[in-house]
């Protein structure tokens, strides 16, 4: 599965990470702590 595209809706603590692939169907949607965005991101 490849993501071509990130979508991050920002929070105090809980953020939510969307990605869509080529077709701009949803291929990913994930919560994740203010901690571990920086890491998320640098893996993909």
């Amino acid at each position: 599965m490849t993501i071509a595209a990130f979508g991050l809706d920002l929070a105090k603590n809980v953020f939510q990470v969307h990605g869509v692939d080529e077709r701009a169907v949803a291929a990913l949607r994930e919560p994740m702590r203010r901690d571990r965005v920086a890491e998320f991101f640098a893996r993909h």
